[in-house]
């Protein structure tokens, strides 16, 4: 099960070349539930979220998911590449550690969706998402916000800062 919370950023963090970083590219052969594809450095996964046997459990305070994520191959990932609805999305994912053992998440998009970033915490349990308190450089919580869910933002041909006001 996945239970995570999504924020607007009021400033990059410095130093950003600091933390460990991956470069992924990922899109979606399927939207519900979602099937998406993800190549993440050297790593290539296809993942399945559903609600499904969740939906009576939603928390106020975080999106909750079922999760299943499976390794494929290069070769596997080019095949279903070509078969993607919409758009890839392309973005630098920078891991920050926080406290108490959490990471964030730092997306900062590229090509199509170039100018939009946003960050993630995933949480070992509704209870920790519920006590959390967001650092300073975190700003409004989006996790209930369609707009930044990458399923959506797929769909998108461009990025403009006035869609996301």
């Amino acid at each position: 099960m996945e239970i995570e919370k999504k924020y607007r950023i009021k400033q990059l963090p410095e130093n950003l070349d600091s933390y460990e970083k991956k470069i992924i590219e990922q899109g979606y052969l399927c939207t519900n539930p979602i099937v998406r594809i993800r190549r993440s450095n050297e790593d290539y996964i296809l993942t399945y979220k559903s609600k499904f046997g969740i939906e009576d459990k939603q928390s106020q305070n975080a999106c909750i998911s079922n999760e299943v994520e499976v390794p494929l191959n290069e070769t596997g990932y080019e095949h279903l590449k070509a078969k993607v609805d919409d758009h890839m999305i392309a973005k630098t994912r920078y891991i920050i550690p926080l406290t108490d053992g959490l990471k964030a998440e730092l997306d900062i998009f590229r090509e199509q969706l170039e100018g939009l970033y946003f960050v993630e915490v995933e949480f070992p349990s509704e209870e920790a998402a519920s006590e959390f308190v967001p650092p300073e450089w975190f700003g409004e919580d989006v996790s209930r916000d369609k707009r930044f869910k990458n399923n959506y933002l797929a769909t998108l041909d461009g990025y403009q800062e006035e869609m996301f006001q």
